[in-house]
């Protein structure tokens, strides 16, 4: 087999560069899993290295895997004893070939993210430790980001007395998992780097075997990780710094695309790298196999707005292709319901829905989409995550609702009665589930009957639920939801955890349902939450929202094997790829996300994380912002995205008028219409056909049913109509998507 073959000038060059350390820059969809197999398999066919004195590191099984696969057909060779993996699983391997020096027991076992939680959570029970104070996640998250410096509880520097707990309770940790044999995730790199450099000859021998070390993704590297790999090139000194390294590293990554800094990801890496290595091979690999040539030229554009980065421009001999399409809508619903009627129109052409992908900046943007789509009867799933009404801390929520509805609901009751922790435990529990087995009531009418210290703890959890149905039975359903995630402390909770703001917003996003639950239905916006007349009549707006909640909780999401839309974050989206993209909510704020504004080089990390979502299409690429969305259940009007503004005219569509430019993103209302020509005044629009209707006029609605129009504004695909609807309420609506009939 000629290796060789069907390679492009630069992933020729690449694969066959001298035994020399190298940086290939890998643009998006340009061949870097096939370059550094071939790389692989070419030098072990042409005799400068056997099977085992490579050392291939990628950042997930499936890479490696899918490495090793390609390997097998490409050599008459068993794979089985490479040295190919994560970082993580190499370094297991390494500590259990030398669990002694290494001071582990042969058996030691790997800790997951939940078994470190509970360990963590023991130690401080065991050390009378308030987690209120020192939460167990926080606690996590400060010993794995000390892990991932290299740092020891004896080197991170003390700060003030709240760090210094936090340094002492990672001391204390330490020695428990050393006492119980366990290693976290973090621990298995930081220990196999301190066993190689402590220990010359095993460190020798390591470095004589790995003649040759490739990366992958090497712009995610951590501080720890790129340490480690210096140590294995040889040359290194205590500090790092490289003396003339033994080994090379062919490192492959792209800087455009490094997106994880809140792990620990350093793309600072790949420039240390260069310098360090003294690279005189830097290669990019710029021809893109994936995407037609409008979306990578928008690519192009956006990321060109980075200042540091080491630059490549992508192409494709693909030709130009479809533009991007850009839609704005009037609100986050009408973009959702604009991205439903597209991923039809996509179904009807023939394409499949796992190869139409949604994407956006954060998870609570999810619930409005689907919503959209379970409404529309269309298959989706959730790709790395969970549906909105499935994610924990929407399940906490909404089971303080029930509670308030029905004190009855034990299984409401359990879920909370010591969530934020009110120091309840399964003891209590257990005795408060004797007291209502005996009495045959229910555990909220049980704890009456509880006396002591646990009985304390139960009354005053049943008094926050007391007080809550009191503070709010006359509320409309959004506040009555406010009111209940800012007083039961749910929002304190994760606010206090280091990475708890998608929660938090998740949080904001139920304010967001139970308003637009109300419009939806016709409960009218002073509908009080759980009394009132209509109750007799019809199901309180609370009793609604949570049967609505349970409904599209249920089995609407596709099952295995389904064909079904793809939603997901942009996060999540990083080397996969789809026939078309949906790319939501482009508005300041939203994405680029607000907290990038006050963070070190946080724009220029958002602007690679859009890079990322443009270069995940393959054919058709949507782009959709909206004038206002609801936040905590009132409007708020934003800015479009400075982003589409970097986009190139040549490469992008608006299929409504276009924004005009202000600043860092114009005001929503100032339009301007590319299809008019220049002579044309710069707000004119282009003339449309009436759509026929008139306000008094009776229409008919797929979901409201009958109506009568009551206001109009606009004209063409921005018309909108008013219409009161009766038990439904008045509600606006676009005339092009909502497809009303004259009754």
């Amino acid at each position: 087999m000629n290796l060789l073959q069907n390679l492009n000038e630069q992933q020729l060059a690449a694969v066959t560069l001298p035994n020399q350390s190298a940086l290939i820059l890998a643009g998006a969809g340009s061949g870097k899993t096939r370059v550094l197999t071939t790389r692989i398999a070419w030098l072990i066919q042409t005799g400068q290295m056997s099977p085992q004195s490579v050392l291939a590191v990628t950042f997930t099984n499936k890479a490696a895997k899918e490495m090793m696969t390609r390997l097998s057909a490409m050599l008459p060779i068993n794979t089985r004893g490479m040295w190919i993996g994560t970082f993580h699983g190499l370094c297991n391997r390494m500590l259990r070939a030398h669990h002694r020096d290494a001071g582990l027991p042969s058996t030691f076992q790997i800790l997951d993210s939940a078994d470190q939680l509970g360990a963590i959570k023991r130690l401080l029970k065991a050390n009378n430790i308030d987690d209120e104070r020192y939460p167990p996640r926080n606690l996590q998250q400060f010993i794995n980001g000390s892990k991932e410096a290299g740092l020891r509880a004896r080197d991170v520097e003390v700060n003030d007395d709240y760090n210094r707990k936090f340094v002492e309770l990672y001391g204390i940790y330490d020695a428990q998992c050393n006492r119980e044999g366990v290693c976290d995730f973090a621990e298995l790199l930081l220990r196999c780097y301190e066993l190689l450099d402590r220990n010359e000859i095993l460190r020798q021998h390591y470095q004589d075997r790995f003649s040759h070390i490739l990366v992958d993704e090497f712009q995610d590297t951590n501080k720890l990780q790129y340490a480690w790999l210096k140590m294995l090139a040889g040359g290194h000194g205590r500090a790092g710094s490289i003396t003339g390294a033994r080994n090379a590293i062919f490192a492959v990554g792209d800087d455009d695309q490094s997106i994880y800094a809140f792990r620990g990801a350093n793309v600072g890496n790949m420039s240390d790298f260069e310098r360090e290595f003294r690279v005189q091979n830097l290669i990019k690999l710029e021809q893109n196999y994936r995407s037609v040539g409008h979306i990578l030229n928008a690519a192009n554009a956006l990321i060109a707005n980075n200042a540091r980065r080491l630059g490549k421009e992508l192409w494709t001999d693909a030709g130009e292709g479809e533009p991007v399409r850009i839609h704005e809508a009037q609100t986050d619903g009408y973009e959702a319901a604009w991205l439903v009627d597209e991923v039809r129109q996509l179904i009807t052409e023939g394409h499949v829905r796992a190869e139409i992908a949604v994407l956006y900046r954060s998870n609570a943007q999810s619930r409005v989409i689907e919503h959209a789509l379970f409404n529309a009867g269309i298959p989706y799933r959730v790709y790395g995550g969970l549906r909105f009404f499935e994610r924990a801390e929407i399940k906490h929520a909404l089971a303080y609702l029930r509670l308030i509805e029905n004190p009855s609901d034990d299984t409401a009751f359990l879920r909370i009665v010591n969530f934020p922790p009110r120091g309840i435990g399964a003891r209590t529990l257990e005795q408060l589930a004797d007291a209502a087995r005996g009495g045959n009531a229910s555990l909220y009418a049980a704890v009456g009957g509880m006396t002591g210290a646990p009985g304390a703890k139960l009354g005053a959890f049943v008094k926050l639920i007391e007080s809550l149905r009191f503070e709010t039975a006359n509320l409309p359903l959004s506040e009555i939801v406010d009111a209940v995630i800012q007083r039961s402390g749910l929002i304190q909770h994760y606010q206090a955890e280091k990475e708890g703001q998608e929660r938090v917003e998740n949080l904001g996003e139920l304010v967001n349902a139970a308003a637009a639950f109300v419009q939806e239905e016709g409960y009218g916006a002073d509908a009080p939450g759980t009394q009132g007349e209509a109750a007799a009549a019809i199901p309180s707006p609370l009793a609604g929202f949570l049967s609505h909640a349970s409904l599209e909780a249920g089995d609407n999401q596709a099952e295995a094997g389904q064909d079904a839309l793809q939603l997901m974050t942009v996060h999540a989206a990083k080397g996969l790829e789809f026939f078309a993209v949906f790319i939501t909510g482009l508005e300041e704020g939203l994405f680029p996300h607000e907290n990038s504004l006050t963070e070190l080089d946080g724009l220029e990390e958002e602007r690679r994380l859009m890079y990322v979502a443009i270069t995940r299409a393959r054919r058709r690429l949507y782009v959709s912002f909206a004038q206002s969305r609801l936040l905590h259940g009132q409007t708020r009007y934003g800015i479009k995205s400075r982003f589409l503004e970097e986009l190139p005219d040549s490469a992008v569509k608006w299929l409504t008028p276009r924004v005009a430019a202000q600043g860092g993103g114009g005001r929503f209302g100032q339009w301007h219409d590319p299809g008019v020509k220049a002579a044309a005044p710069a707000g004119s629009v282009r003339s449309q056909p009436s759509h026929g209707f008139r306000v008094g006029q009776s229409v008919r609605h797929a979901k409201f049913g009958e109506g009568v129009i009551v206001n109009l504004e606009g004209s063409g695909d921005d018309a909108r109509v008013q219409v009161n609807f009766g038990v439904h309420g008045v509600k606006w609506l676009l005339v092009a998507v909502a497809r009303l009939v004259a009754a």
